[in-house]
Order: structure tokens, then C-alpha cells, then sequence
């Protein structure tokens, strides 16, 4: 059953869904190209203090976010690569059926693509994902992360920003 409120002008189809695909192709090679320059020029676990709240430090993580199952002993490496190959293959589909009026999903979706790939070829060709942008405040540190992981959160607010706000405007575009 449709969603557009009755007598609603549904939206045409995007032009070209998949052009947002370039955004996903520069997060992998922002991404590669970060994780590739923290692995050459700096040393395992050890901070490299750029502001008060801010260190470069390297690490490896084989488990997901938070480092979530890395105490594990193997199995979730490819667990995370199916997940990561399964929902790129989802927002690929998700995107080639998108409205001319859904740019910021788009984009959204372009973001988490470009990062679960970004940290599947970590895994597949690492078996760890690289991490090295860590933040820190009074003794407390928030998970090192990197541009992948930035993507997939940028694309996660986008994708919740739409949620929220994309049915006001539908809903506006009906009346």
C-alpha cells in the first residue's frame, strides 16, 4: 500500500540515482588514503598528542564498532564483511529506487556505502580494521575511530534527518 497521503503528486524518479555512488567512491579513497598514511608514519598504540582532546593513534580492531566481539576468535571477521557486502548491495538497490525530491538520502546512503566498504577491505585484506582518530577528555577516551566510520555516522543522521523531516515535506508536496 502506498504511503502518499490520497490525492498526493508522488514525486518523479531521481535522474541518475546512482551518481551519488561517487560520493561513496571518494569516503573509500579519503579512507584508504588515511588509514594507509596513520599505518606508515605512526607506531602501534602510541598517541600522537595534535590538540589537548585530540590524539593520532593507531589501532587495529577485529571487531566492530566499540571494538564490539574483537575478543573473539576470528569468525566475526567475515561476519562483518557479509554484513558490510549485504548492506552495500541493500542502499545500492534502496538507492536506485529514489525520488527526485530524496537527494539528502542520497547522499545518506552514499555514506554508508563508501564506509562499510572503506572497513570491509580492512578486514578482507587486513583482518582488522584500521583506527586512529581518538578523542579524549579528562582521563575518558572515546573509541578510536576512522573516515569510514565517520561516513557511516554522517550517513546515519542524514538517513534519521530524512525519517524525521522527509515525511513533513511529502506530506507538504500533497497538498
Amino acid at each position: 500500500m502506498s504511503q502518499t497521503p490520497k490525492g498526493a503528486a508522488k514525486a518523479a524518479p531521481m535522474h541518475k540515482p546512482l551518481r551519488w555512488l561517487w560520493l561513496a567512491v571518494a569516503v573509500v579513497a579519503l579512507d584508504l588514503g588515511t588509514k594507509a598514511l596513520a599505518s606508515s608514519l605512526l607506531a602501534y598504540a602510541q598517541p600522537v598528542v595534535v590538540l589537548p582532546f585530540f590524539n593520532l593513534t593507531l589501532l587495529h580492531n577485529t571487531g566492530a564498532a566499540f571494538s564490539f566481539l574483537a575478543d573473539h576468535p576470528g569468525w566475526q571477521r567475515w561476519f562483518f564483511a557479509a554484513i558490510a557486502v549485504g548492506a552495500s548491495v541493500g542502499l545500492t538497490v534502496w538507492m536506485r529506487r529514489l525520488r527526485a525530491d530524496e537527494k539528502l538520502l542520497g547522499g545518506a546512503l552514499a555514506l554508508i556505502i563508501g564506509g562499510a566498504l572503506g572497513n570491509l577491505y580492512d578486514r578482507l585484506v587486513h583482518g582488522y580494521v584500521v583506527d586512529f582518530l581518538s578523542f579524549h577528555f579528562a582521563g575518558w577516551y572515546y573509541p578510536a575511530f576512522n573516515v569510514a566510520d565517520i561516513g557511516i555516522t554522517l550517513g546515519a543522521i542524514g538517513l534519521i534527518w530524512e525519517s524525521v523531516f522527509g515525511e513533513r515535506r511529502r506530506a507538504r508536496r500533497g497538498h
